[in-house]
């Protein structure tokens, strides 16, 4: 029996979220970048990332209101291996997901390189829907869902914290489902900022 983290509940049915809208994907276009604190800036196809997809797992889906998604099949890239390709720069700290609809997310390094953070680019063996963030979106199992930001365009290696769309509105730096790490707490050396970026502190 599938562990449940604290707080959450097993769902039937997925709930899904557009904060900023759908935007509308031309695959042939599109392009996953590799960009920030790294010695190589890379990008690839949807077609290239399908050639080099290496993970494949089952693993539950679990979103920051609380409701949990059981054996989902998630296949793609290993996050790790686009990250080693370009070569991160020592000064690299954080990893900031962009999206096609102008949403961010940002994740601390050790979680974007993690056994089982990936691109992914399937869901239950078929190319993961519009709705579910087609053509490609990270998927970290222990970080909750609004870090899995969906119509991933690039990928930016930097050197300090920086809110993202959620983490503007108070949701958590790191996002841990197991510690419940949901919202900034009080005294947050990451809750002061000016305008969308946070310039104090940063690990």
């Amino acid at each position: 029996m599938e562990k449940t983290p604290p707080g959450q509940v097993w769902a039937r049915s997925w709930v899904i979220y557009s904060a900023l809208g759908t935007p509308e994907i031309d695959v042939e276009k599109w392009r996953l970048r590799i960009t920030g604190m790294v010695e190589r800036q890379k990008e690839y196809t949807y077609e290239q990332l399908l050639e080099m997809a290496d993970k494949k797992y089952v693993k539950p889906f679990h979103c920051v209101t609380k409701w949990s998604i059981r054996d989902v099949e998630w296949t793609g890239v290993g996050l790790r291996k686009l990250l080693e390709i370009s070569g991160v720069k020592k000064e690299a700290k954080w990893v900031l997901f962009v999206c096609g609809d102008g949403y961010s997310a940002p994740v601390p390094l050790e979680d974007a390189m993690s056994e089982d953070a990936i691109v992914a680019l399937k869901m239950n063996g078929k190319p993961l829907s519009i709705d579910q963030g087609f053509p490609a979106r990270p998927f970290i199992p222990h970080l909750y869902g609004w870090k899995s930001a969906k119509w991933l365009t690039e990928v930016e290696l930097i050197p300090v914290y920086v809110d993202g769309y959620w983490e503007l509105y108070g949701y958590h730096e790191r996002g841990n489902v197991w510690s419940e790490e949901r919202f900034k707490t009080m005294g947050s050396k990451h809750s002061v900022r000016i305008g969308a970026r946070v310039i104090q502190g940063g690990t």
